[in-house]
Order: C-alpha cells, then structure tokens, then sequence
C-alpha cells in the first residue's frame, strides 16, 4: 500500500517484517531502515508486524528490505501473476518489465511473450495490484486482474500456519521434556523415586538419558531460537531469542561437562541441569503458542469489515447480467442486487427499489428504503427487493474500503508514551545479558558451595526471565484492540495519536445544527407586518432564498414549494456569511437575515419583540425579512434534537466532561435549547469565522483540553484548531480531513463512547507497561539472588522460563478484554 503524505513528494509505504519478536527488535529493525539513504522516517509495529518507511523522494524499497535483512530480520514478499494485453514483441517485453520495475517495492518482474503474462515479485505490502495495472496502462498495455486476493484471508492464513508450527514445536518439545522433568525433579521431590531411579538405572545412565532427551529438544523445537539467536549474537545485536540460547545453552553444556567429563569442574559442583534447557525451550514455545493465538485476536475488528465485502458482482451486459469477481467492477457498470445479497460497491440506484440493511455503517437495525437516485454503500445488505444501481465508487475508493484503511492507520500508530519504551528497549537485552555476567561473577567468587552451580543457576535464570517481548506487545496490542472495537462501535480514529488526546478531554465544544440537531430545520410559523400578506410574503422570501445553501432557506423553500407557491425568479443574489441575504425579486428588494442583519439595515425590529422572545424561549430561530426597505415579517424555522443527544449529553457529563455548544443562533433560542439539553455553556450568535476563536476561548490559554464535534465541512477550520477534531459522519462521507476521529453513524453517543474507550485503552496501555516493567524490575533481581541471603530462596531456570512466557500472555489477553468495552447505548447492546 502506498500513500503520499505531506510534502507531495515524501512517500509512506508499509512493509510486513517478519522474525521479530521483542521490543528490542523494533528497535533494531527502525534503527536499520533509517540509516538507508532517502528515508526520513520509520515506524515499526510489534503486534501487527508491520513497517511504515517514509522516503523523502523515490522510494528505494529493494534498499530497506537489504538493510532489514542485513539486520537478522526478513521482509515478507509476494509474488503476483496477472496477464497483459497488447504485448506483441520483444520491445514490449522490455517495456512492460521497465514500467513494472519502477514501481517502488518491486524486486524483481519478468514478461512472457508467449504467455502474454507478467510476474511481480515485490515486497509485501509495498504494492497492490492497482499500483501494476497503472504502471502498465502508462506503456500502452493492459494488466488484466484474473481473480482478487484477500489480505485479510492470507494474513489469517500465515499468522494460523505460525501457530500450528508452535504447537507442532511444543507437542514434540514437551513429549521429550516430560520423562525428563519427571526423572530430575521427581527425584528432588521424593528422594525414594531418586533411589529407584539410581538404583534401576543408575545415576550415569539416568545422566546419559536426560541428555539425549535435553538435546532432541533444543536441536529439534528449540532450533527456532538458535536460528533466530545466534546470528544476532554474531552481530553484536542480541534479541530476545539471544538471551534463550545463552540460558539454555549454558545450562546444556554445563550439564554435558558434568555428564561426561566430571573431572573439569571443581568438587562437588558436577549438576546436571538438563531439565532446565528443556523446560526453557517448552515453556517458552508454550508462551508463544498462547501469544500467537492471542496475537490473531486482537485483528479480529479488520477482519469483520473486511468479511463484509461481497466476492462478486452481478453486472448487467449486452441485455442480461454476468457474475464478476469484484475487483473487475468499473464506475458506470450498472449492476443488479437481489434480495439477501450484499452490495458490492457504491453506487446509485437506477431502477427498482428495496429496504438495505445499512447497520454495518450507522449501527441502526431497522432497514432504510432504497429508490431511485438514492446512494447505496458496498458491504450493506439488500433484505426485500430488487434493484440496479450505477457504480459510483471501487476498490479503494469504497466507505468499507476507507473504513478499512482508517483502522488499519490508526492500528499502526505509535502513541507518544510509546517513546519511553523505545528509549528502554534499545539497551534491554545488552543491560540484561550484562546483569547475568554480573551476576555469575558475584555468586562465583561470593557464593556459598557449590558456588559453580548457585552462579549458573542465578545467570540463567537472569537471563531467561528478561522479557522485553512484554514490553513490545504493551502498547500496540492495546491500540489494535481498542481501535478495532472503536470501528465495531462506529467510532473510526483517523489519527492513532488521538486514542491518547481524546482521554484527556475536558470540554466537548458542539455545533448545533446538524450535530445536536437533525440538521433538517422546518418552517413552523410565518408573522406578516401589519400591510403584507404571508403568501406575499413567503413567495418572495423563497425565491431569494433558492440562491443560499443555508439549512434555514432551504427550510423556507421547501415550504413555498410544499405549499404550492410559484416562486419569481431572484437576481443580483448576495449574502454575508452568517448574517443574511439579499436579492431583487419581480422588482423589488429582498432581505433577510438576523436581528443584527436587519439592525445593519436600519430597520427596528421592536415590532415583532414579544414574538421573537417567545418563538426563541421555544427554541425556534427567528429570521426577519425586508421588502423593499420595510420589515415584512418574522418567519420561524426549528430544527429538531435528535432523539439520542439528551443522552448523549448525560453521558458525557457523567464522564466528567464539560460540555459547551457553539452556534450561530441568537442567545435567547440556544440558551433555550441548551437548558432542555442540559448543556453547561452555551456560546451563541458565533459567526462560522468565530468558532476557531471560541475554541481557543474554551481552551483558557492550553489549561483546558477541549474536542470540538461538528460535521466537518464548514466546522473544518474549528476542528483543526481543537485539541481533537471529532467529526459527525453522514454514513457513507467518512473521508473528513479536518477530523481526528469520524463518527460513522450522525450520533453525538459516539463522542461519549470514543472518549470513553480512549481512556480505557490508554489505561490498559499503562497497566500492560507497568505490569511489563514491573515484572522485569522486581524478577530480575529475584531471579540474581536477591532473596537468597535473607530468606535462601533462588528461582530455578524452570520456574523463570514459566513466568517470562506468561507475562506476554497476560499482557496480550489484558489488552484483549477491550473487546468486551461498552457504554451500555443501544447500539453497543447489538453489538
């Protein structure tokens, strides 16, 4: 996937990185990359395996993937086989493979004359079939897409074949580990079952057993840790796998001196410690095993969304219809949906009609009616009829699709608490291969008899308990959970930072129309002054209105029309932005506008005071008119709350959270609206120039962190200006760039329940950062025989190895209990 971010010509592409497997590996993996020249930036993501490596200028992807590797890691590739129309000789050939080599993430293509086909191998990724087709239509041929491949699916599919070979390793690794641990430490535990033992087997044959056994272990299922560890032992660059080989290793080859060359070791301290390297290798595998299926999990989200897309499409050609795989649907193909199929992409009806189930989008269950010139969105379901639509948008282009991509970017975010981790991770692995050096010094020179075995015993449990896998999962597991239940709930964070600005919200700033309200004001009531007559009135009024896109004139003339008014035709349209405006008409001059538009106008509006205070005490705007320099009238447009807001407003109080309204109404109809509502501050008769500066007025100089929520068309300026911009989404117009979270569905409970979940997740985070640095800090030195001299208690390798691979599965399935967040909303309870 590549995407181009400011400035134009700097370019982000995202690479799948495989072999990591601890904080320590992505640091080491960003530090690779951006030594590579032309990369300005490089973010690495533990949990979702991924890299996004920003360029400067031309991508060099085949660089990154040499410097990843170089650095002990891989780059996962792909390999794409498609055909390509109008290849007809051997210059094609050379065309065709040029403009696909240029393509940034591409390693290697070749063309086939004879076949007529191309393949690509290219970093995954880094392209899409998409990025190939364009390149190829640029020499003149065709790429032809002969059937679409699920990411979604094939990611499932690689993180299930890793899981199936860690069980497969931890199977064999615990049938070898078994008789083993039950020989050595049956023998401790019940010192006739060590007699038995000595005297059946006898204690060299009993020795010779557990090393056979301890080495199946470690060359068979512990092979993946030496693969892995030792070369980045030779790079000067240990990782988590380094420190189970050190640890492992040692207690093996210590064991193996004292089997079968005793006399190398001083009196007394001839152990064997096979059962530790085995049950080193067996817990950790088992660790893993948890990890990776807990791991699978926390993807669950985009995985959803992307089962929402239908496989094919039924396109209507030369009179009938044809089933299509959907990448081949175009804008403009009309296609045919029938009842109990989903729509495939967007698009507007043309024929038919039908009620589609849209709750995937707005969470609302009861199906919306479908007719012609209505838009329908790929993904929602068809339930009762028949209908043809024309394409409108694919592929990428789709709401599922932005929908998609939008969780998938904030997935890989990193939050700014994940820099401590960073700073820690770099020197983790050295600091604790360094502890355990310390360590076995300390115990061998101060340590009671044997001090040769307490010093190994100390060393390797130092070693094998360090888990800075722990801390690498910590922060995006939690981010991929929460984000990902954000989505389920209709809740989309287009920036992944502001899972963590969103929690510290203190007011939440509110436009009113279209977000409070329904944002479909009506005309409840038209007053004539004294010498006009309301038909009058209102035709005149109307007409010049039809030239604003104003909610209120378009109330008004929707009510002329309703009231079956022949409106005039309006000329010399002119309006000032949140007064009024005005219009000549049949000859004579319009206004309409605002107290303060009419004031402007010279006009005293006392006449129509005692209406005016009681239509705004009701909660109606009240909008003069002017006709040829004579107040005319006073007309009344309400717009109705929606049925949710009250609720919503409850909750964000109950949060704790200041809530303000911002609008353009006159006070005395927003402070009636807002006390029916419940809202603290109401700041009204702002000019849409003037929300950016009530923002910051709401802000007290950066004391107060305030989130403005607003439809993000005309709020854009006031969204950007909010410490968190939260966009009203109308369902089907996610994409708003001025945003920092969209609300898919147009309810103000998303607000309460973003921010509900920014905090949950941001508290998750820290429990799963204490909890990863609090385990190493308190059992490292438990592990070094802190406890010893006081209490003569040393952790064996064994029970080290248990607790190193559970706490990156406490940590995972903390973060997995996201999943269950609710506020208890109607929608959530579906959910």
């Amino acid at each position: 996937m590549l995407t181009t971010a400011e400035p134009e010509a700097r370019q982000t592409i995202k690479l799948s990185i495989a072999d990591m497997t601890c904080a320590s590996c992505v640091r080491r993996v960003e530090k690779a990359i951006s030594k590579v020249p032309g990369v300005s930036g490089a973010a690495v993501n533990l949990a979702t395996e991924k890299a996004d490596v920003t360029f400067d200028g031309q991508p060099d992807v085949a660089a990154v993937a040499e410097a990843v590797r170089a650095a002990g890691y891989g780059v996962v590739e792909e390999t794409l086989e498609f055909p390509v129309e109008g290849m007809t000789c051997a210059s094609c050939i050379a065309r065709v493979e040029k403009a696909l080599k240029a393509v940034p993430g591409v390693l290697d293509a070749s063309a086939n004359l004879a076949q007529e086909r191309a393949r690509v191998r290219f970093v995954k990724g880094a392209a899409t079939f998409e990025d190939f087709a364009r390149a190829v239509e640029r020499t003149g041929y065709k790429a032809v897409r002969e059937s679409g491949s699920d990411a979604a699916g094939s990611e499932d599919e690689r993180r299930a074949a890793e899981a199936s070979a860690l069980w497969r390793a931890l199977v064999v690794s615990a049938i070898l580990t078994a008789p083993l641990f039950v020989m050595e430490m049956g023998a401790h535990a019940f010192p006739a079952f060590g007699h038995y033992i000595h005297e059946t087997l006898g204690m060299q044959e009993s020795r010779v057993i557990q090393f056979v056994l301890a080495t199946l272990v470690l060359a068979g299922p512990g092979r993946r840790f030496y693969a892995k560890g030792v070369p980045s032992l030779i790079r000067l660059a240990p990782d988590m796998n380094a420190l189970v080989v050190i640890g492992a290793s040692a207690a093996w080859i210590f064991s193996t001196v004292a089997t079968f060359a005793p006399g190398w070791l001083p009196g007394g301290t001839a152990k064997v410690y096979f059962e530790a390297a085995a049950v080193i290798v067996t817990l950790i595998l088992a660790g893993r095993y948890l990890e990776a299926r807990a791991k699978g999990r926390t993807g669950e989200a985009i995985r959803h969304l992307a089962g929402l897309r239908a496989r094919s499409a039924r396109v209507v050609r030369d009179g009938g219809t044809e089933d299509v795989p959907l990448e081949a649907v175009v804008p403009g193909d009309h296609v045919l949906v029938r009842p109990g199929e989903k729509v495939p992409v967007d698009g507007e009806v043309t024929e038919g009609a039908s009620f589609v189930d849209e709750s995937m989008i707005t969470g609302e269950p009861m199906p919306v009616e479908r007719k012609a010139g209505d838009t329908v969105t790929g993904g929602t379901v068809n339930t009762t009829g028949s209908f043809t639509f024309r394409a409108t948008r694919v592929g990428a282009d789709t709401v599922l699709s932005q929908i998609i991509r939008m969780v998938e970017d904030a997935q890989a975010a990193k939050l700014p608490i994940q820099a401590l981790v960073d700073r820690v991770t770099q020197w983790f692995v050295p600091a604790v291969i360094a502890v355990a050096l310390l360590t076995f010094i300390a115990w061998f020179l101060l340590g009671p008899d044997p001090a040769l075995g307490h010093a190994l015993v100390a060393a390797v449990a130092v070693l094998i308990i360090a888990c800075p896998c722990a801390m690498g999962l910590a922060t995006p597991t939690s981010i991929i959970t929460g984000t990902g239940r954000a989505a389920e709930l209709g809740v989309l964070f287009r920036q992944g930072t502001a899972l963590q600005t969103l929690e510290g919200t203190d007011i939440v700033a509110v436009d009113k129309t279209g977000t409070l309200t329904l944002g479909q004001p009506t005309l409840t009531e038209v007053i004539p002054a004294d010498g006009f007559s309301r038909g009058e009135v209102l035709a005149l009024v109307a007409a010049a209105e039809v030239h604003s896109e104003h909610p209120i004139a378009l109330a008004i003339h929707k009510a002329a029309l309703e009231e079956g008014i022949d409106l005039p035709a309006a000329s010399g349209f002119a309006a000032t932005s949140g007064q009024g405006i005005a219009a000549d008409v049949s000859g004579r001059r319009v206004e309409s506008g605002s107290v303060g538009f009419m004031r402007g106008l010279g006009l005293d509006v006392a006449p129509f005071a005692r209406d005016a205070e009681r239509l705004a005490a009701e909660g109606a705007s009240p909008l003069y008119a002017a006709i040829d320099g004579r107040l005319a009238a006073l007309f009344a447009v309400t717009d109705p709350v929606k049925p949710t807001t009250k609720e919503a407003i409850a909750a964000l109080k109950s949060l704790g959270i200041t809530v303000a309204m911002i609008t353009g109404d006159n006070r005395r109809t927003a402070e009636a609206v807002g006390a029916a509502l419940g809202i603290d501050r109401v700041m009204a008769e702002v000019l849409p120039e003037g929300k950016v500066a009530a923002v910051r007025d709401l802000a007290e100089g950066g004391t107060k962190k305030v989130a403005f929520v607003g439809d993000g068309i005309n709020d854009a300026p006031a969204l950007a200006a909010a410490d968190t911009g939260i966009a009203i989404g109308t369902g089907t117009d996610v994409a708003i760039e001025s945003a920092d979270v969209v609300l898919m569905a147009g309810d103000m409970r998303g607000v309460a329940t973003g921010i509900a979940l920014s905090r949950a997740t941001m508290r998750n985070i820290r429990q799963n950062l204490f909890w990863a640095f609090g385990y190493n800090v308190a059992l490292i030195p438990v592990a070094a025989g802190l406890l010893y001299p006081a209490f003569g208690l040393q952790l064996s390798p064994a029970l080290a190895a248990g607790a190193m691979a559970l706490s990156s599965v406490f940590v995972v399935t903390n973060a997995l209990r996201l999943k269950r967040f609710s506020l208890g909303f109607g929608r959530e309870a579906r959910r």
